[in-house]
């Protein structure tokens, strides 16, 4: 599993929102194409690779008894916050002493700054070379899923009903489940293998949106300025000081949501501001949009109609559609405690594929994969934790089997 994920972080597969396409990068799809090779060498059937890059494949059952459906799923692509280009991962083991990522660059993984590492003393872990991120997210994944469907060919006294498995394009863009093909997928229900710390089971997510506001400014020399420049870029920080500076990712936590601007670009003529908004509440979700909208009425009122506002739904929390068919996270928890994980229930703080299959009609929480301090240079994988994400899988197959 681990050569696996070694051989997989090496591919470039970082999504870009830029292109229109599907996938986004051509480096997807050239994975997506090793994938789809391994999964016909290994004796997976029925596996086919789209156009669109979603790869599917299955794990035909052997048992004779009538078995659900059950499906696991991953992305292919890593996140364009940080190159995924020539990632070169090290494998150490955490003494409690600071992890030298990068000495000509200063780069340190130290418990200090983040002390989740000193959860994994004495593990082996996958670490960057402080120049790139990792691609544990998903590749992690992947490597577990692929793991696990090769351990059950090769343990055939391991009952199990027919499992599907699919890697999508484009998760880290939010475009990961728009093509998905949920009647030719045919499970039941499934898991992405999408999260992060040992131990994750996850049925909420966020409600999410993306807003794009746009300045328009009238450029004049700044000598004769005065009463004539409309200045773009001065308006657009004013609409940034207009929303609470409390409601940001580095001042929440648990259920509370955010506005998050993640883009700032502009000239004196012209400024894009973007955000993204997240909410676990629907309502709190529709009024934090109100108040965007809001807030540019207001501008529009102040600097006559110089702003114009994009705003999109992405994805919803998933928790209303997985509700009403628990018996999936009791077979999830329940595999955990079988293998020796102690299940964390808790809500994303974020969104997977699984948020928008859900709504799909494919119920589909989320389990972990391992990694932690996701789409940067501190990113790192605990191999124990990735051992324990295949035994779960493993687990769930057989577990479901038996009901």
């Amino acid at each position: 599993m681990i050569d696996r994920f070694l051989k997989y972080v090496s591919f470039d597969t970082r999504s870009d929102d830029k292109t229109g396409m599907t996938p986004s990068t051509p480096g997807q799809f050239l994975f997506a194409q090793y994938l789809e090779n391994e999964l016909k060498e290994i004796g997976l059937h029925d596996v086919v690779l789209d156009d669109n890059g979603y790869l599917m494949a299955t794990l035909p059952a052997n048992t004779e008894k009538k078995v659900p459906v059950v499906g696991f799923i991953s992305h292919l692509d890593t996140s364009p916050d940080m190159t995924g280009r020539h990632v070169s991962p090290q494998i150490v083991t955490f003494t409690g002493e600071d992890i030298v990522l990068s000495e000509s660059a200063d780069v340190v993984l130290s418990a200090k700054d983040f002390p989740e590492l000193n959860d994994y003393t004495g593990q082996k872990l996958v670490v960057t070379n402080g120049k790139t991120l990792l691609g544990a997210d998903d590749k992690a994944g992947i490597a577990e899923i692929i793991s696990a469907m090769e351990y059950l060919l090769q343990h055939p006294e391991i009952e199990h009903g027919t499992i599907r498995i699919a890697f999508t394009p484009d998760e880290e863009i939010g475009q990961g489940a728009h093509k998905f093909d949920v009647e030719r997928f045919g499970a039941d229900w499934a898991y992405t293998m999408d999260g992060g710390a040992i131990g994750e089971l996850e049925y909420e997510n966020f409600n999410a949106a993306q807003a794009k506001i746009t300045f328009k400014g009238r450029n004049v020399h700044p000598g004769y300025a005065k009463h004539k420049m409309i200045n773009s870029i001065r308006i657009a920080n004013e609409f940034v000081s207009m929303l609470p500076r409390s409601e940001t990712p580095e001042h929440t936590e648990g259920y509370e949501g955010f506005y998050h601007l993640i883009n700032f670009e502009g000239t004196v003529e012209q400024t894009v501001l973007t955000y993204i908004i997240r909410d676990h509440d629907r309502d709190r979700f529709e009024r934090r949009k109100k108040e965007i909208e809001h807030l540019t009425r207001k501008i529009n009122a102040e600097f006559n109609n110089c702003a114009s506002l994009e705003l999109k739904d992405q994805y919803y929390n998933m928790r209303e559609k997985i509700e009403p068919v628990m018996h999936i996270i009791d077979l999830a928890n329940e595999a955990m405690l079988q293998v020796g994980v102690t299940p964390l229930v808790k809500p994303i703080r974020g969104g997977t594929d699984g948020s928008q299959l859900s709504y799909k009609g494919l119920p589909c929480p989320n389990i972990f994969a391992g990694g932690h301090n996701f789409h940067g240079r501190f990113e790192f994988v605990p191999i124990p934790s990735m051992e324990k994400a295949m035994a779960v899988i493993v687990k769930i197959a057989e577990l479901n089997a038996l009901k």
